[in-house]
């Protein structure tokens, strides 16, 4: 992992908080502006922050990636962090699936909103959806086969039955 050290103005900063990423933006000087989420539940409203990188990273593990550069060309760098700037303290809506911190630098850095996160959990949940109907399909294929398996043994004992009378 690069250290912040080797960040250029306009990379972003991505921090491991367990089971999510944080998102910022590197300004230069050693700080990041990002998209804070909202301080109470029900809240649509996250804030921008300017703030050293130090504070925001907090002692999680983190890295530049600049995930979308393969795709996408960067805007440019000093525009980039003009626009971050001149962000600072606005309140935005804030959405966890629609707009949320890593929506916020992305949209910077590459004028289009996108969260890997958001698609990767949508992902995940098609799958599991897919895989608990094919559960449940296999189940009630299962059950019908052996409640014809059941008819079956029935027919056949009564037949069976009816030889001895």
């Amino acid at each position: 992992m690069k250290g912040f050290m080797d960040a250029q103005p306009g990379d972003l900063i991505e921090i491991f908080r367990g089971v999510y990423q944080h998102w910022a933006l590197y300004i230069g000087g050693s700080e990041v502006v990002h998209l804070t989420s909202p301080a109470a539940l029900g809240n649509l409203v996250g804030t921008v922050r300017r703030q050293k990188i130090g504070e925001v990273v907090d002692g999680d593990p983190f890295q530049i990636n600049n995930l979308w550069d393969h795709r996408w060309r960067p805007r440019d760098r000093a525009v980039v962090v003009m626009e971050a700037c001149s962000m600072e303290d606005e309140e935005l809506l804030y959405n966890t699936v629609t707009f949320n911190c890593e929506h916020f630098v992305t949209a910077l850095r590459y004028g289009r909103p996108e969260s890997r996160q958001v698609t990767t959990a949508t992902t995940i949940a098609g799958a599991t959806l897919v895989g608990v109907g094919l559960v449940a399909l296999g189940a009630a294929l299962f059950g019908a086969m052996r409640e014809e398996d059941e008819e079956d043994g029935k027919r056949q004992r009564r037949r069976h039955r009816r030889r001895r009378q």
